[in-house]
């Protein structure tokens, strides 16, 4: 049957996994020579020695008969991927629904895919609670779509309480066929906030770290993104509702600079705001994966990002396709 050159594949895979195990390999040489698993290397095994050759014909063990996925079927799945499981876990797995409901993990798995269902998913969503939201919305979006004439629009938002974490051990670097990696422990040197402006026309991000994202910090930010600017043209600055936003030091300093116009998105709307595209994007790439030995360490690397940032600064061709993915009020 090995030498065969007639026989089905896998009656001769059959004959040379019974020949080996006569000549004594173990099941991890079989498993690699013949790319099985052990399960099915002990399942032929015992057909082979209650049977003997006749137990190595796969026709003579025909295995369970298939389920038939009838619209019946797949409503009893779906309703009861609809219920919490009873263990007190969130959602189902394949195999928990199937072992509930007598099923085999693939046929749950099959009406699920058909059906569009992801139990392991999970999709986070924030609504805008905002009654004027589609009034401020199309302000800002007219803001990045038509912008005044010679008017200068910045989106400015602070990143608060960036962590300067130090790795305890020294970093195994990336190298072929290993990734890099960081041992668990850390220490913690402090944190900081950052305050970045993003000009809208040209994409170059302007930044300033402080202790701490008060008012006070605010307000002197503000009268940095100022002073990049020509003395006049108008200047529009896109923010969020934080409370630091909307002081009187806040309010005192729009007086002395009639030409600085803010502009506040809707609640829970941030992502209205360019400037946090930019702030995921120093997070992927400089934070998250960082070691930064002191405060001033922290500083000093995101002020060199930002530095580079601007030799290739590109603007963000933000827009909002999908229209039907708008969640709306009850």
């Amino acid at each position: 049957m090995t030498s065969s050159r007639r026989l089905p594949a896998g009656d001769v895979m059959r004959a040379r996994l019974i020949l080996m195990l006569a000549d004594g390999r173990s099941y991890a040489e079989i498993q690699e020579r013949l790319q099985t698993t052990a399960p099915t290397i002990s399942r032929w095994k015992k057909r082979f020695l209650s049977e003997r050759l006749h137990g190595l014909i796969p026709a003579a063990h025909p295995g369970q008969r298939p389920t038939v996925i009838t619209p019946k079927l797949q409503a009893r799945v779906l309703e009861a991927t609809r219920r919490k499981p009873k263990d007190g876990s969130t959602h189902w797995s394949v195999r928990k629904l199937g072992r509930e409901l007598n099923l085999s993990k693939d046929t749950v798995h099959g009406i699920w895919r058909a059906a569009g269902v992801k139990p392991h998913r999970l999709e986070r969503y924030m609504a805008s609670d905002d009654p004027d939201f589609e009034t401020k919305a199309a302000d800002i979006i007219g803001l990045y779509l038509n912008p005044p004439q010679h008017a200068a629009v910045f989106c400015v938002d602070e990143k608060s309480a960036i962590q300067a974490l130090d790795r305890l051990d020294p970093v195994l670097p990336l190298s072929p066929g290993r990734i890099e990696r960081h041992r668990f422990e850390y220490y913690r040197h402090g944190r900081l906030s950052l305050y970045a402006a993003l000009e809208v026309k040209s994409g170059k991000v302007h930044g300033k770290t402080a202790a701490r994202h008060t008012s006070e910090q605010f307000v002197d930010f503000l009268g940095q993104v100022v002073g990049l600017c020509p003395p006049e043209p108008e200047i529009h600055i896109i923010v969020d509702n934080l409370s630091a936003h909307k002081t009187k030091r806040v309010s005192e300093f729009l007086g002395s600079h009639p030409r600085l116009k803010l502009h506040f998105t809707p609640t829970y709307s941030s992502w209205l705001n360019q400037v946090e595209i930019w702030f995921a994007r120093i997070e992927r790439e400089v934070i998250s994966r960082g070691v930064f030995t002191s405060v001033k360490d922290l500083a000093r690397k995101l002020m060199r990002y930002i530095r580079a940032y601007a030799k290739t600064a590109k603007p963000f061709q933000w827009k909002y396709s999908d229209v039907t993915r708008r969640i709306k009020l009850c």
